[in-house]
């Protein structure tokens, strides 16, 4: 509390901290820096950086009290990152309401969106070969970047945290993701103060979040998106499958362990038991409804994680080859009468047969 002078002025041009200061002392020197050495990296990390950042926290809390002095800067931004800041905030906004973004035309924006064209324009006249080679290049990687980094805060349909210093230091606290999604009216420099005990969080920052990505999961994005790959994986799989479900009672209904990315399993399973009740069960909502674009809505989908030791009240179960947690613990405690375990073409359990050679797979049959 001792800090409240120096975080929350009562007088002078700051609207809620004098530390804003330091974001616009800031976005002046990134504007030196970009008028003295006008290069593409910088461009593009210049927009990627101040995008999060500056912009980022001004949109939320402006950072004067005068309403003239705001739009002053937010046309600045605009000129500096080529993005009319009002529409910014407006999607931004929308994003944090999990609403979607609508045109919201005003004077404000009309004189950001004319800076930006102007600037451009001068640019293609004056310095076509630098607009061209240089700005254009590096102003698409900027938004490319920006929306990279969108992606990897919400991958698994929820805020991510980043709790490194180093990236907090320079980017502002913006790592507290999940902690700024809970009350996005918390100033920048309090975030570090509002730890959320239940957010999900990753020991990379944003933009290499993708080495938290396993091969396996990389590999079914891949077929996700190939579908002659799809046709070869669903083949593939019939046999095994027919072989062993060829082995059991009749199965009235069946739960699939993390059926999101391509669903397989469901897809043959639906096919082989026309009869059966399917659950697919999955921590990560996005897979869900990424199964749901394949399935539709005859099937139970259940956003949850799979705890080991528990048990399925269905006459099958399913589980895939990129389960995170002891595999060894479902092949000893079955969760339900009949298990079918995904898993690598040398490890033989119970009664199994190959699905692909090529995929080093086998399917292995347990039972309770």
């Amino acid at each position: 509390m001792a800090s409240v002078a120096w975080d929350y002025a009562r007088t002078g041009i700051w609207r809620f901290s004098r530390r804003d200061a330091i974001l616009v002392a800031l976005a002046v020197l990134h504007g030196v820096v970009l008028a003295a050495w006008p290069l593409a990296p910088l461009i593009a990390v210049g927009v990627w950086w101040n995008s999060n950042t500056i912009a980022h926290n001004f949109i939320h809390r402006p950072f004067f009290r005068s309403a003239g002095m705001n739009r002053v800067f937010s046309a600045a931004l605009s000129v500096l990152l080529g993005i009319p800041q009002t529409l910014w905030r407006d999607r931004h906004l929308a994003h944090h309401a999990g609403v979607a973004s609508r045109l919201r035309v005003s004077r404000q924006l009309g004189v950001e969106t004319a800076l930006i064209l102007s600037l451009w324009a001068t640019l293609t006249l004056l310095q076509p070969r630098f607009f061209l080679l240089a700005y254009l290049p590096g102003y698409l990687t900027g938004l490319g970047l920006c929306a990279m980094q969108g992606y990897w805060e919400h991958a698994t349909g929820r805020p991510i945290s980043h709790y490194g210093r180093i990236y907090n230091f320079f980017c502002f606290n913006d790592g507290y993701h999940a902690e700024h999604h809970a009350d996005p009216a918390i100033h920048w420099a309090k975030l570090p103060h509002r730890i959320e005990a239940s957010a999900a969080a990753s020991q990379w920052p944003p933009l290499l979040r993708w080495l938290d990505v396993r091969p396996l999961e990389a590999l079914e994005c891949l077929v996700l998106r190939s579908p002659c790959l799809q046709r070869f994986v669903l083949d593939s799989h019939r046999k095994a499958f027919q072989d062993l479900l060829s082995q059991l009672d009749t199965i009235r209904s069946a739960t699939i362990v993390g059926g999101g990315l391509f669903p397989r399993t469901a897809l043959i399973l639906r096919e082989l038991l026309p009869e059966a009740h399917l659950t697919i069960v999955d921590s990560n909502p996005r897979n869900l409804e990424t199964a749901r674009v394949f399935l539709g809505g005859n099937i139970e989908y259940r956003n949850e994680r799979y705890l080991h030791g528990g048990s399925f009240d269905c006459d099958l179960t399913v589980i895939p080859l990129c389960l995170d947690g002891d595999r060894a613990a479902i092949y000893h405690h079955p969760p339900s009468p009949a298990v079918l375990v995904h898993d690598w073409i040398w490890r033989v359990r119970g009664s199994g047969t190959i699905v692909s050679a090529v995929l080093l797979k086998r399917l292995n049959l347990v039972r309770q």
